[in-house]
């Protein structure tokens, strides 16, 4: 990626790796990007999905038509930078308006080296990811425009996302404590494969201190802090490349440790287990996508963001190495795999995002099951 200061007025354009173009104006740094162009159908939560760093090396198109309104605060950020490698609004706020605004969303894709484009049919570029999936992009402005020939030349140089090692690129470097709020009640092991801030705040109300540990961790570094219970967490890139926190999550399943995972953390359960996983044609984003949690039959609205599934059977429990398994949650969309448990440990995960910053808070009582899990092996 290669930036400048902002110019709302210089011309942009994006180039998808098929060919297919989309003119429009600069919105926040001026440069050029690259990456996987993905879409993202939350309507608000925007600041928490730049941060998010699930979205390491991604261009989010956000299908909403109005971004911005709000500004950007200081309280929502999920991780200490944007992670988003571009983003593509249609209709971007002229003037953010909202009490807790200390920025407008511009000024802060500037200020982060964010390039990204405004003012271009988001709809028709959606549609067009739908049918043809993701796929490699660029964003253009400035300097870096030059013919089109060229500029999809870049594109299709650039590193995909089938293959790509990056949760190492996102986690943090030293462990560090998140107290429990209240009274102290369990000791958690969280494995930081691209964790979001909310994600240990949300343990930390139910009284769990949780130790964030880097993805490098070993079974002597989760074990060294004395866990009640071990985290695995959300994180970019492809899971089949994920052989180190798979190992990991072996070695806790063999001592019985109760376990949850989330996101890319399902993928790990998942692989651990002896399952597959799999590319989604275009995956799921947003704060609204259905899923079913088929051991009470409730659905919930979730907040999703991954482009990998799991391969597993969903109409009957499968033997693994660790003992029975079967598909907890469904998507309800196109019959993703949400969701895996063990029937024999206390290990549980999910594909998406309990925590649930933005919203919806439908799946937060996935915290609630995970200290039930504690409760039991303690006593």
């Amino acid at each position: 990626m290669t930036t400048s200061n902002r110019g709302a007025t210089s011309p942009a354009v994006l180039v998808l790796e098929d060919g297919r173009t989309f003119r429009g104006r600069a919105y926040g740094a001026v440069g050029e990007t690259f990456g996987e162009a993905v879409f993202s159908t939350g309507m608000t939560g925007y600041q928490e999905t730049l941060t998010d760093p699930s979205y390491h090396r991604q261009v989010v198109v956000m299908t909403a038509p109005h971004i911005g309104n709000t500004g950007v605060n200081d309280e929502d950020p999920e991780s200490k930078r944007i992670w988003v490698s571009g983003y593509v609004v249609r209709d971007p706020a002229r003037t953010p308006s909202n009490w807790r605004s200390r920025r407008s969303l511009d000024e802060e894709l500037s200020a982060q080296g964010v390039v990204g484009i405004s003012g271009i049919d988001t709809r028709a570029l959606t549609r067009h990811l739908r049918e043809r999936g993701a796929m490699r992009v660029g964003i253009f402005s400035g300097a870096a425009l030059a013919d089109e020939a060229a500029l999809l030349a870049k594109v299709r140089e650039a590193p995909q996302m089938k293959g790509a090692d990056l949760s190492g690129e996102v986690a943090t470097e030293e462990a560090y404590v998140v107290p429990a709020i209240g009274t102290k009640r369990f000791t958690v092991a969280a494995i930081d494969l691209g964790i979001k801030g909310m994600t240990p705040h949300r343990m930390a109300e139910r009284g769990i201190e949780v130790h964030v540990l880097p993805a490098t961790a070993t079974a002597e570094d989760v074990y060294a802090v004395n866990p009640d219970g071990v985290f695995f967490s959300n994180g970019p890139g492809d899971p089949a490349t994920a052989d180190h926190p798979v190992a990991l999550m072996r070695a806790v399943l063999e001592r019985s440790t109760p376990l949850f995972g989330i996101c890319f953390g399902n993928q790990i359960l998942g692989r651990a287990l002896g399952f597959g996983t799999f590319k989604l044609k275009y995956g799921h984003r947003g704060i609204n996508q259905p899923v079913q949690d088929r051991t009470t039959g409730k659905v919930e609205v979730t907040a999703h963001n991954h482009g990998f599934a799991v391969d597993a059977p969903l109409d009957a429990p499968s033997d693994t190495p660790f003992g029975r398994a079967e598909v907890s949650h469904v998507c309800l969309n196109d019959n993703v795999v949400e969701g895996l448990r063990l029937l024999d440990r206390p290990a549980f995960s999910v594909q998406y995002h309990p925590e649930a910053a933005a919203g919806p808070h439908d799946a937060a009582y996935l915290f609630d099951r995970f200290v039930s899990l504690m409760e039991g092996q303690r006593a």
